[in-house]
């Protein structure tokens, strides 16, 4: 993995130490090949970021979720790219958004398994406002639509429609969303429901 320790310890001094989780999820063959081919350059991260303005956070729809289901965006830093760049640029090639990191929020452990094989993968979330841009997707391969959604919506119809699709990926996104969002109401950036 090309986050570094040291990287790790930057981001921290900066925006300070997260909440620490750990998880495991079982994979089909499918979802786990998927993990394995974004792995480019032995990547085993994530950037997620919880983008917020006015009560609500910016959610995005991937091409192959199912009517309904949503999350925050995320994405990889590229090797040898400054973390925060890495961040930054992920938030706008997915929502248009220019955004300005707050806060690290939750780092979360993740062993993913599919018939005695294994993945360990982190995923960085850091809390973000906008600072400028259009809501509106730029890789509109990757991603199909960009949009505000309250935190009713977040915990409500769009959590039960990333457990409903029966994609571990999801259904680790949905828990991912559930810790953070606790987190933030906590912190007071957002009110529940």
């Amino acid at each position: 993995m090309y986050i570094t320790a040291e990287v790790i310890r930057e981001i921290e001094a900066r925006y300070g130490p997260p909440d620490e989780v750990a998880w495991q999820f079982e994979m089909s063959p499918r979802e786990f090949d998927m993990v394995r081919r974004s792995q480019k350059h032995s990547r085993a991260h994530d950037v997620t970021l919880f983008i917020m303005e006015g009560g609500q956070v910016v959610v995005i729809k991937k091409p192959m979720y199912p009517s309904g289901a949503y999350r925050a965006p995320s994405g990889g830093v590229a090797p040898g790219e400054n973390f925060e760049a890495g961040a930054l640029r992920e938030a706008y090639e997915e929502t248009g958004l220019n955004v300005a990191l707050e806060r690290y929020v939750v780092r979360a452990r993740v062993k993913f398994t599919c018939a005695g094989e294994k993945i360990d993968w982190v995923s960085h979330v850091f809390s973000a406002h906008p600072t400028g841009g259009t809501l509106a997707p730029i890789d509109t391969h990757e991603i199909v639509e960009a949009r505000f959604a309250t935190v009713g919506e977040m915990l409500g119809s769009m959590r039960e429609a990333m457990l409903a699709s029966g994609s571990t990926g999801l259904r680790y996104r949905a828990q991912l969303q559930d810790v953070v969002i606790a987190k933030l109401i906590a912190m007071g950036r957002l009110r529940e429901r």
